[in-house]
């Protein structure tokens, strides 16, 4: 399974835990620079700027080698700047020591190299999915690209929540840690190489934000969104989305399906869910197929494993439970039930015209 799958310590920790060392250094280099400037103006020039950096940096680390500046006894403002360094410079130092142990120890560091080489995988996938939240809803998508072995990458701020969901899952999700609705955190996932984006996020808005960046990074892109409030529809069609899913409507149709028709849906669960991981998917008919032009019967795609179900035309007809005199045409679907091993050897099939043989 080429999990997809997103990752781990993406750029946040990287740009968080750098800017912590970052500012820490800088403080503690105006506290240095400061008090040598200090030092040299209260000598009015007695002592060299470098002496007085040397006499700045023993203090603030407090290695106790007493007074190296030359006649420093003789200015009593000399004492009281070196006081005052020792007790605001040597709190600089330690923040400054701290954020350091904490890059190098407490495992920032790994997570660093940890997230560039992930970052380096995504860097190198394409048509994969990009999934925008991991949360209750986003949960059951990762699940399910998992099991279908499809390339995808997690965009969610709850990078600890990403992790959960691979151990559950027993692999390591490739995902970049971070807010799905900025261009950045969408780019570092690899939008503009994805084939399609799921925006599953918790508030319609957010959803209505990820689908018209998309459009706008990938237009090309097959966006799929989840809208809570119906009246979001409309508004997530117009910005660019494909497909809008209703848990609610969803939820609504199932509870009135195990009511009244509860053996087929059982029959679908079992069918879906059980170890046998059947799934039901669609499969193009490229223009270069050898079936093009012939019938389902002369054809030998029940060899593969894939039971034809429906097909879908090229000008969007379905046609349900086709017969054996139904012709293939380029550019059409076949709907099919199947495993996931046989529906990779009907794809590849439909490449490769020395796997399938019509007559």
């Amino acid at each position: 399974m080429s999990t997809g799958a997103s990752t781990a310590a993406a750029g946040v920790t990287d740009r968080s835990a750098y800017r912590r060392l970052l500012s820490a250094a800088f403080i503690l280099a105006c506290v240095v620079v400061l008090g040598a400037t200090a030092y040299y103006q209260i000598g009015d020039g007695r002592w060299s700027f470098f002496d007085c950096v040397y006499m700045t940096v023993i203090t603030l680390s407090t290695v106790g080698f007493a007074e190296t500046l030359e006649g420093m006894d003789a200015i009593p403002q000399a004492r009281v700047l070196t006081l005052g360094l020792i007790v605001v410079g040597s709190g600089t130092l330690l923040y400054f020591l701290s954020n350091l142990t904490a890059l190098v120890v407490e495992g920032d560091l790994r997570g660093i190299l940890r997230a560039r080489r992930m970052q380096k995988r995504i860097d190198h996938l394409e048509n994969h999915i990009v999934v925008c939240g991991a949360g209750n809803t986003g949960e059951h998508v990762i699940g399910e690209l998992v099991d279908a072995g499809v390339s995808f990458v997690v965009i969610d701020k709850d990078e600890a929540r990403v992790r959960v969901i691979g151990d559950d899952l027993g692999t390591e999700l490739l995902h970049v840690a971070g807010d799905a609705t900025d261009d950045h955190t969408l780019e570092r996932a690899g939008v503009v190489r994805a084939r399609g984006v799921i925006a599953a996020l918790t508030t319609d808005k957010d959803n209505l934000f990820i689908t018209i960046s998309v459009r706008h990074l990938n237009p090309n892109a097959r966006i799929v969104a989840k809208a809570i409030d119906s009246t979001t529809t409309p508004k997530l069609r117009r910005a660019g989305a494909h497909a809008i899913v209703s848990p609610n409507y969803i939820g609504g149709l199932r509870l009135v399906s195990e009511m009244i028709r509860p053996q087929a849906v059982q029959f679908l669960d079992r069918l879906l869910r059980e170890d046998n991981k059947l799934r039901i998917e669609d499969v193009e008919i490229p223009a270069t197929a050898n079936v093009v032009g012939h019938t389902l019967a002369e054809c030998s795609i029940r060899q593969t494993g894939a039971l034809v179900i429906a097909i879908r035309t090229a000008d969007g007809k379905y046609v349900y439970n086709p017969g054996p005199d139904v012709t293939l045409d380029a550019g059409s679907h076949l709907i099919v039930i199947a495993h996931a091993e046989d529906l990779a050897r009907l794809r590849e099939a439909m490449l490769d015209n020395r796997l399938l043989r019509c007559s």
